[in-house]
């Protein structure tokens, strides 16, 4: 389109002057906590600047930017070796499922603050009994008055040591009331501040700790602070993950790219790629990742179909795995044995180990491949007693 090129070289140019040596590469998958406090500074910068709310429309304050300049913003963002951001469940979560089935009185309270980067959030879905099975939560929610009483505990909680809302999805209706489990739940917006929320983080394989659990002991949240109608949450819940899965996916891809050549390079200088094997393997991988670029390019350019993010997802939670993986074979014995201390063996292995949570988080394969089978090739419903 005309203007993209420009588009882009405003884009590099911003983050050429603003990326310095210090924040570039930090953060990132297993090092969430990594220079925080130099992170949220950046994405305030970026927020300032209004790449934050890039393809929020412009009634909501964003500049309304279409997915082709979407995909350049985060082609750029990756290449330029910026920090990771703090605000993408606001962002890219949270901001869009209320500008889609918040009321006015909820998108003037949160979405500035969302914008500016003034308030953070987390994502209240899982439970220790209820994590890809999302439908057996059993966090409670009732009202008191002008309030919800919330009690209950979710696990795996992304950034909740950080947060100042999350969105928790409990039940409001018993299912024996109901019959179908997905009825009668509630989305609401949850102050992590207030009484009643405790938050304790869990230690990661990786050594860090950015992901918690979370305890609600009759915590409050205002009544009008449901998102849809109550008892309607599985709706807004589903949609709150469509909203996850967009333009942002291909500059993870560039950021899988960079990883991959530079593994090749060290396979390069240990001598590992005279391996025929070590090589074909590269060689696939390689393939495999233009192949996820193709297919997720096509399925952002298109109206969003059922089982579209669970094939994205299945394509690059196992490629990123592979590529761990082949990151211990590329080391050898050596490399694996090595002492703590060496930033380069060292990032391969918080690769390796990090990466064994991707078939996982976001929807567990095997659930999505549940969801191909069913939704999409028509096969008989799993019997999941």
């Amino acid at each position: 389109m005309d203007g993209d090129e420009e588009f882009r070289r405003e884009v590099r140019a911003w983050l050429t002057a603003n990326v310095t040596d210090e924040l570039r590469g930090v953060g990132g998958a297993g090092r969430e906590n990594e220079a925080y406090p130099q992170r949220l500074e950046f994405t305030r910068r970026l927020a300032a600047a209004g790449w934050t709310t890039l393809a929020w429309p412009e009634e909501h304050g964003g500049r309304g930017a279409s997915l082709e300049r979407q995909i350049i913003f985060h082609e750029e963002y990756a290449r330029s070796g910026a920090p990771s951001r703090v605000d993408h469940i606001g962002t890219t979560m949270v901001g869009p499922t209320l500008m889609a089935l918040g009321t006015s009185a909820q998108r003037d309270r949160f979405l500035p603050g969302i914008a500016a980067v003034d308030e953070l959030w987390c994502q209240g879905y899982s439970e220790p009994g209820a994590g890809s099975d999302l439908a057996g939560v059993t966090t409670r929610a009732s009202l008191d008055g002008d309030q919800w009483r919330i009690t209950g505990q979710k696990v795996w909680t992304s950034l909740a040591q950080v947060a100042d809302w999350c969105f928790v999805l409990a039940r409001t209706v018993p299912v024996a009331e109901n019959g179908a489990r997905h009825a009668g739940l509630s989305y609401l917006l949850v102050p992590m501040r207030g009484p009643g929320v405790t938050v304790r983080p869990i230690q990661q394989i990786t050594g860090d700790s950015e992901f918690n659990e979370v305890f609600f002991d009759d915590a409050r949240t205002d009544r009008d602070l449901v998102v849809g109608e109550p008892g309607q949450g599985w709706k807004v819940a589903m949609a709150t993950l469509g909203f996850e899965r967009g333009a942002a996916t291909v500059g993870q891809q560039i950021g899988f790219q960079q990883d991959l050549d530079d593994l090749i390079q060290l396979s390069r200088r240990t001598g590992a790629a005279d391996d025929p094997v070590l090589r074909e393997k590269l060689t696939r991988s390689w393939i495999d990742l233009n192949v996820l670029r193709a297919h997720t390019l096509r399925a952002l350019s298109e109206p969003a179909t059922i089982g579209t993010a669970s094939v994205i997802k299945l394509l690059w939670s196992r490629w990123r795995q592979g590529l761990g993986e082949l990151a211990m074979a590329t080391l050898g014995p050596a490399g694996t044995a090595a002492e703590p201390g060496d930033p380069e063996v060292e990032r391969w292995w918080r690769l390796f180990l990090f990466s064994r949570a991707d078939t996982i988080y976001g929807g567990s394969n095997e659930i999505q491949r549940g969801i191909v089978a069913e939704r999409v090739l028509g096969l008989p419903r799993q019997n999941r007693r």
